[in-house]
């Protein structure tokens, strides 16, 4: 069972970066996955989350409209659009599969794995 976020890099504020979580070993649609980041010396905080089936979406306030969660079943990936990117939102963001807590619906328990995250700078 594998999650692996990628696709972060150094970007300007106003710009844009979409993120890609690739994941194996288990079946995606039964699972509600989230991203979340941690910026150095603060603490993990949720980022958004897109659920089992249906695909309803859920965001923290401070990227919704301008963040964008979705996923393809078949490339068994999950991606998270960013876009108006501020400089707080650097950090390293991962992956995981998620609860219902979070605000997305799943089907099976969740595993308590992440993968290794994926930087994002924002900065000019």
């Amino acid at each position: 069972v594998q999650l692996q976020a990628f696709g972060g890099g150094l970007v300007q504020p106003g710009g844009s970066l979409r993120l890609s979580c690739a994941t194996s070993g288990f079946p995606l649609d039964y699972y509600a996955i989230g991203w979340f980041r941690q910026a150095p010396g603060k603490e993990r905080e949720p980022v958004s989350c897109i659920s089992a089936g249906d695909g309803t979406t859920n965001y923290a306030d401070s990227v919704k409209d301008r963040f964008s969660i979705s996923k393809d079943i078949a490339k068994s990936t999950v991606y998270l659009q960013m876009g108006n990117l501020k400089p707080e939102d650097t950090g390293i963001y991962y992956c995981a599969t998620v609860p219902p807590s979070w605000g997305c619906t799943t089907r099976a328990t969740p595993m308590r794995i992440w993968g290794q995250g994926t930087k994002v700078t924002v900065s000019s």
